[in-house]
C-alpha cells in the first residue's frame, strides 16, 4: 500500500472547520457480541477509544474485553471514519461521550496538541517506563517539544527484500569456483615441486581439499554443519550494503532464466525512495517538531539524488508501469532479485508460501548506503495512541493506553498483521526483527503543521528527476517552498555548486 493511502487514511485537521463525524461500529460483529456484556452496566466506569483502520477491531476488541474484566470498567472500541478524523474527534469531545483515547500517526500530533486533543501522558502503574518499553524512533515520533505526548503502538518502515535463495545459489557456486581455483593451484604447485605423476600411488585421496559445494552428490547428501557457517559466511559477503553493491552484484551475477530484474522497486512512492535522502536532509529534528531545524538543500542530498538519479540508467523502471503491488508479485514468481518493501511484504509472502506460490526462501537487511561514505536513513511512520485532553477519564484512559501497547503487543502481530513498537517483541518471524532494526536507525515523518506536506512534495522531486530534472535544481525548489510555509514569506536558497562533476560522483562512488 502506498504511503498516500496509509495517511490519506487518517484525515487532515481542520480543527475549526465543523463537520459531522460518522461512528461506523462498535468493532466487528464478533466482538460487538462480546463487549455488549459489560458495556451497559451503570456501575462501571466508561472509556471510549476510537480508531480508523478496520484491521485493528478484532485486537482492540479483545483487549478492551480483558481489561474490562480486569479493571472493571467498560472499554468501548468505536471505528470512526478516516475523514476529517481529529475534527471529529473534536466535536465528539463536547458531547457526553468524549473520546478518552485515539489511535492517529504520528506526524500529526502537534496538530492534536494544539488543539487540546493531546497532552503529555502520565503512565499509570506500568511494570516499565516508556524509555524501557518503547524502541527509541517510537519515542521520538510521539515527541512534542520534549514532552512525550502518546504511547507508540506500531510502526511502518521500508527495508530491503531479497531472494535468499538466489543468493544461497550464488554462495554454492563461487564456493566450488575457488574451491576449484585452489586444487588447481595445489595441483599445479605439486608438478612444479615434484615433476609429472608417472604412476599413482595409494588409494589417491592424500593431500586431496575436500569436496566442494556443488559435488554430484550435493542433492542427495547433507551438508556438513562446516560447510553451512562457509555458505553463511559467503551470503553475507554477497549481501549488498550498498547501492554500489547492487550495481556490482548485477554486473557479476548469473541470473536463472527465471530473474527479469536484479533491483526493481516502486520509485514513484516516497516511501520506497526516502532512504536516499533521509541521512541528508533534516526537517524539524529528530523528533520532527523543531522548526528552527530545517536542512533541505544541501551538498550531500544532492550527491544522493544524483545517486538515485543514476540508477533510472542501470535499472531501468518505467514510472507508468510500475506498482508496489505489482513488484512484490513479481519477487514472489522469482523475476526480482532485490526490492524495497514495507513490514505488510512478510505476511503477503508467508501466504504465498501456504498457498504454494512462492517456491523460495526470503530474507530481510537494512537500505543499503549509497556508497561506503553516503549513508542512507529509511522513512517511518508511527502509530500511536493519545490520550484526549479533554476527557474525564484521563488516568484510566492512561493505564488502558499502557496495557494496549505494552502488555497485549505479544499479539498484536498475529492479530493484526501490525508491527509492535514495543522493545524486545516476539514477532514470530525472523523478517520482522530485521525490519525492528530498521525501525530503530529510521527517521519520522515530520510532524510540524507548516511542512505537513514536505513528503508530498518531496515525492514529486522523486518523479521528477527520475524522468530527467535537475536534482540540485529540484531540491532547491523544494527547499524553497517548505521555507516560504515556515517563514511566511518569500525565500531563495544560495545556488551550491557541486564540488565534483556528475560522472566523476557516478563512477567513483
Amino acid at each position: 500500500m502506498s504511503l498516500k493511502k496509509r495517511l490519506t487514511a487518517i484525515g487532515i485537521l481542520a480543527v475549526m472547520a465543523g463537520l459531522i463525524f460518522v461512528i461506523a461500529g462498535w468493532g466487528t460483529q464478533a466482538g460487538s457480541e462480546e463487549a455488549e456484556i459489560p458495556m451497559f452496566s451503570d456501575q462501571k466506569e466508561t472509556i471510549y477509544i476510537w480508531y480508523t483502520d478496520e484491521v485493528l477491531t478484532s485486537y482492540i476488541s479483545s483487549v478492551a474485553v480483558t481489561y474490562g474484566e480486569e479493571h472493571d470498567v467498560r472499554v468501548v472500541p468505536v471505528l470512526a471514519s478516516g475523514l476529517e478524523y481529529l475534527e471529529a474527534i473534536n466535536q465528539a469531545s463536547l458531547t457526553d461521550e468524549v473520546p478518552d483515547l485515539f489511535v492517529l500517526t504520528h506526524d500529526s500530533l502537534e496538530k492534536a496538541y494544539l488543539a487540546g486533543l493531546a497532552e503529555e501522558i502520565v503512565p499509570q502503574g506500568e511494570a516499565c517506563s516508556p524509555q524501557e518499553c518503547f524502541i527509541g524512533t517510537g519515542l521520538q515520533a510521539v515527541t512534542y517539544k520534549d514532552k512525550l505526548i502518546a504511547y507508540p503502538f506500531y510502526f511502518e518502515t521500508s527495508s530491503l527484500l531479497y531472494n535468499k535463495t538466489y543468493l544461497e545459489d550464488m554462495a554454492k557456486k563461487q564456493i566450488e569456483a575457488e574451491a576449484d581455483l585452489l586444487a588447481a593451484k595445489e595441483a599445479e604447485k605439486e608438478l612444479e615441486e615434484n615433476g609429472p605423476e608417472t604412476e599413482s600411488s595409494g588409494n589417491g585421496d592424500e593431500g586431496m581439499p575436500d569436496l566442494p559445494i556443488e559435488s554430484e552428490n550435493t542433492e542427495s547428501a547433507e551438508l556438513t554443519e562446516e560447510q553451512k557457517q562457509q555458505i553463511e559466511q559467503k551470503m553475507q559477503e554477497l549481501l549488498p550494503a550498498t547501492i554500489e553493491d547492487i550495481k556490482a552484484f548485477a554486473d557479476d551475477y548469473d541470473a536463472p532464466e527465471s530473474v527479469e530484474s536484479i533491483f526493481r522497486w516502486d520509485v514513484t512512492d516516497i516511501f520506497y525512495n526516502y532512504f536516499f535522502v533521509g541521512a541528508a536532509m533534516n526537517v524539524g529534528g529528530e523528533a520532527g517538531w523543531d522548526i528552527s531545524q530545517i536542512d533541505i538543500y544541501n551538498e550531500k542530498a544532492i550527491k544522493s539524488m544524483r545517486s538515485y538519479e543514476s540508477l533510472n540508467q542501470f535499472f531501468s523502471i518505467d514510472t507508468s508501469e510500475i506498482d508496489y503491488e505489482k513488484v512484490i508479485d513479481e519477487f514472489i514468481s522469482g523475476k526480482v532479485v532485490f526490492t524495497v518493501a514495507t513490514t505488510d511484504v512478510v505476511s503477503k509472502i508467508e501466504q504465498a508460501k501456504e498457498d504454494g506460490l512462492f517456491a523460495y526462501e526470503y530474507g530481510i537487511t537494512q537500505t543499503p548506503d549509497i556508497d561506503e561514505n553516503m549513508k542512507t536513513r529509511s522513512l517511518s511512520v508511527t502509530n500511536c495512541v493519545v490520550v484526549n485532553g479533554y476527557g474525564q477519564n484521563r488516568e484510566l484512559a492512561n493505564d488502558f493506553a499502557h496495557y494496549l501497547t505494552v502488555d497485549c503487543s505479544d499479539s498484536l502481530f498475529a492479530r493484526t498483521g501490525k508491527v509492535s513498537a514495543m522493545k524486545g517483541v516476539d514477532y514470530g518471524y525472523e523478517a520482522l526483527q530485521e525490519f525492528a532494526k530498521e525501525y530503530e536507525n529510521s527517521i519520522s515523518m515530520p510532524k510540524m503543521i507548516e511542512t505537513s506536506n514536505f513528503w508530498v512534495l518531496l515525492e514529486s522531486v522523486f518523479a521528477d528527476v527520475w524522468d530527467g530534472a535537475d536534482a540540485n535544481r529540484s531540491i532547491k525548489a523544494l527547499s524553497e517552498q517548505i521555507m516560504k510555509q515556515v517563514t511566511g514569506r518569500e525565500y531563495e536558497e544560495t545556488y551550491i555548486h557541486e564540488t565534483e562533476p556528475v560522472e566523476e560522483e557516478t563512477e567513483n562512488s
